[in-house]
């Protein structure tokens, strides 16, 4: 038996003996016992009870998210079967690569669609960009996985993360947070409450959060003074700074107004600020032999350059010089040179307005308009061999409307109509210097990207008996979005090589109508199951980085359609929660980017998006929560999941065999704690946290230099909690065991560059908080 599958059968033989267990302690007393207690979510547009919502949710409140430490969005993938979210290395910015169930988005360009919707109070953020959110101040995580088409305000083929804030209330309370910890992590986070007057409420909530990089940038040629390759630090000391660090700031305000129970309004404001190091990332693979590199430079790329598994030599600059390649021959290169800072300032209003028309009919406006900047560059091969370096700004803008109108007819029909509309623009600019193409390519980009997208929906949810429910839900989508490319010299003049991309515009325009019909029958208070069928889709678009004109191409809608069958349970007088899924989807058109293609002409490289593929993507999920004895609590989860082509387009380079990037096969997470009762004193939890993610390939192309191990990595915290004072103290530490894993891998070996990067997790650190509530 693998290791993997003997890791899935031990967590399973953990949760049947902890249920007996559970069922044992039950039986033998007299006493009310715990429960696990009711979860309450707004999926299908309306309050349900999490047990009761015949689709696979994964919800924390943010007793569960402070429980088990999680800060920010991409922390809460260890807790949810099949889910994958990535916080993307240097070349693609603060931006977040998300999947669920293999499905979804690792490329940050405008030009593309994320997979997994994520949506702050029903408010959509369009790109991948920016999306790393900090968990601020929220009642709860919602994890919908599976297509969202009729769900939600944007089609989200792979699923959705829904943020939900706590609401200011009547009440005058808050709370104080400081943390300090390894590599001078300090934190401090806020939140207070305010009753204007009866009608008028406010929050304002906030978040600092400072730690240095863990991965130390050196200096080459100061660390190696007889290479030959100068030294860029002057003093002496070889380490020019630490990257991975932390430098975020963000404020959160919200105002509620509410002159009678049938008018409900909040206006929220937020503002964040990040300038960090780069993401830290590490050489794994240099080329030897690389003809097409280093044409100016003459520094051999070679393993030299692999410096450990905390450290890097990237240069941040390449010199001037003359092109020594077999075409354009002493073509002049321009020394380049940016900043090592990465900057994101994103900014964002809203209103939410629910007006009860009626005891049976209500009516909800999201108004919604955010913007945000954001600089990053990146030295490709992180060393002194100038393969290429990039600068690139985002400037984005996004205004969104949705209308919903909630219904019910007599006491067996209820129902949902609506549309949304969103307009946004998005303009790329990027100074490339990229030498180890076969031609000179030192271009600057300054790409606007505009897109629209409209929808009508509908959803009736229907319950002939008190134990049967049936939805059916329809959806009609229109968009549109151009790519404008721009491609010139530094100075605005013509590029010999890249200039006829200059003006051309690509088109897209399309449409999709989505479904989603389920069925789902109570047998009795401990027993729910269901049975769905639904469908999603990714819009198209244009290839956004064409090396020539004829690489200027259109690609298509990926769909999906999704068949689910699933169960929710509360067992042993609710003190157990299991809740199962099974799911086959037929996957159509993939969107995938090739790095070679020949059939489009050279002598440039290639990043053509694709329609690559059809695949058959099938799987299970788990989730667990038991309480073995009052103070004893476990939750667990896992995930199997097999992705297989059964298509694959022609001259693609795609194997039947390959699997799509970030689609772990196996999932699981367990957790437990214990509370302990120390009288007058509070209480002391101590509380363990074990993940484990299966190998991945990070390509489209699955190599075995893109291949990234499976890990598995644990957290502890210990927590004292006196609510008589109102004061909390929190030890934790993370990565229990120093486990040494990479979060992203980059391999750019296919498109000539003779490199792969990787992004290794945090190091094992240690952390104390103190938190007092008011």
């Amino acid at each position: 038996m693998s290791r993997v599958l003997r890791s899935a059968f031990v967590l399973g033989c953990s949760y049947a003996a902890m249920s007996s267990a559970a069922f044992a302690e039950t039986a033998a007393s007299n006493e009310p016992a715990a429960t696990i207690g009711e979860v309450v979510v707004t999926a299908q547009f309306h309050e349900q009870n999490l047990q009761s919502t015949p689709l696979s949710i994964t919800a924390m409140n943010s007793t569960a998210l402070e429980a088990r430490g999680l800060t920010n969005v991409a922390a809460i993938a260890n807790g949810a079967p099949n889910v994958t979210l990535k916080p993307l290395g240097a070349s693609f910015g603060p931006s977040l690569g998300a999947s669920i169930r293999g499905i979804g988005q690792f490329d940050f360009n405008p030009a593309l669609e994320p997979g997994v919707g994520i949506y702050v109070d029903d408010v959509y953020y369009p790109t991948l960009t920016g999306s790393d959110l900090d968990l601020l101040d929220l009642d709860r995580v919602e994890i919908l996985r599976g297509p969202q088409g009729t769900l939600t305000g944007r089609n989200s083929i792979g699923g959705a993360i829904k943020l939900v804030s706590k609401l200011p209330d009547r009440s005058n309370s808050g709370f104080i947070e400081a943390t300090y910890g390894t590599d001078h992590r300090e934190e401090l986070r806020g939140a207070a409450n305010f009753a204007i007057s009866d009608q008028l409420s406010v929050r304002i909530s906030g978040t600092a959060k400072r730690q240095d990089g863990y991965v130390n940038r050196i200096d080459y040629g100061c660390a190696f003074p007889s290479s030959g390759i100068p030294a860029v630090q002057t003093s002496g000391r070889c380490l020019v700074a630490k990257d991975g660090g932390v430098n975020y700031s963000g404020l959160r305000a919200s105002i509620r107004y509410r002159p009678n129970d049938r008018i409900d309004l909040v206006i929220t404001g937020d503002y964040t600020h990040s300038d960090t190091t780069p993401p830290a990332e590490v050489l794994t693979y240099a080329s030897l032999n690389n003809a097409n590199t280093n044409p100016t430079s003459g520094v051999p790329y070679d393993s030299r350059f692999i410096c450990g598994q905390y450290c890097n030599y990237a240069a941040n600059a390449q010199p001037d010089g003359a092109w020594a390649g077999p075409v354009a021959a002493g073509y002049p290169l321009n020394a380049t040179k940016g900043s090592d800072h990465d900057v994101f300032d994103g900014k964002g209003i809203s209103a939410s307005l629910k007006v009860d028309l009626s005891d049976s009919l209500n009516l909800q406006s999201i108004t919604a308009h955010r913007q945000y900047t954001s600089t990053f560059n990146t030295d490709d091969d992180l060393s002194p061999a100038n393969i290429g370096y990039g600068q690139n700004a985002l400037n984005h803008t996004f205004t969104s409307e949705e209308l919903r109108l909630n219904g019910k007819v007599g006491g067996r029909i209820k129902f949902t109509v609506g549309g949304f509309y969103s307009d946004q623009k998005t303009t790329y600019f990027t100074y490339q210097d990229i030498r180890y193409a076969p031609i000179p390519l030192q271009f600057v980009g300054n790409d606007p990207v505009p897109a629209t997208s409209k929808a009508l929906f509908g959803t009736v949810f229907w319950s002939p008996t008190e134990a049967l429910n049936v939805t059916a839900g329809l959806r009609y989508t229109q968009e549109a979005k151009d790519y404008t490319f721009v491609r010139t010299n530094a100075d605005g003049t013509f590029n010999p090589f890249l200039g006829s991309l200059t003006g051309q515009t690509g088109h897209y325009s399309g449409s999709h109508t989505d479904y989603r019909v389920s069925v789902d029958y109570r047998w009795n208070s401990s027993l729910m199951t269901y049975f769905t069928v639904s469908t999603g889709f990714k819009g198209g678009g244009i290839s956004p980085r064409p090396f020539n004109v004829a690489q200027v191409l259109p690609f298509g809608i990926e769909s999906l359609t999704a068949y689910e069958i699933g169960a929710k349970t509360d067992l042993f007088d609710k003190r157990v929660r299991f809740n199962a899924s099974g799911f086959y989807n037929k996957y159509k058109d993939i969107q995938l980017t090739l790095l070679s293609c020949p059939q489009y002409g050279g002598p440039g490289p290639c990043a053509v998006l694709t329609n690559a593929g059809d695949a058959d993507v099938k799987g299970v999920e788990f989730e667990a929560n038991a309480i073995i004895t009052d103070g004893w609590t476990v939750d667990a989860a896992a995930s199997y999941l097999d992705f297989q082509f059964t298509r694959v387009a022609a001259a693609t380079g795609l194997n039947l065999g390959d699997t799509l990037p970030f689609a772990p096969k196996w999932k699981w997470n367990i957790g437990t704690q214990y509370v302990f009762n120390l009288g007058k004193a509070g209480t002391l939890t101590p509380r363990v946290d074990v993940s484990f993610q299966d190998s991945v390939y990070t390509n489209a192309a699955n190599g075995p230099l893109n291949y990234i191990p499976s890990y598995t990595t644990a957290n502890a915290h210990i927590t004292w909690n006196d609510p008589d004072i109102g004061v909390q103290a929190t030890l934790e530490v993370t990565n229990l065991s120093n486990k040494y894993y990479y979060l992203t891998k980059f391999d750019l070996t296919g498109a000539g560059a003779g490199l792969v990067k990787a992004q290794p997790g945090r190091p094992r650190e240690v952390a104390f908080t103190v938190k007092k509530t008011f």
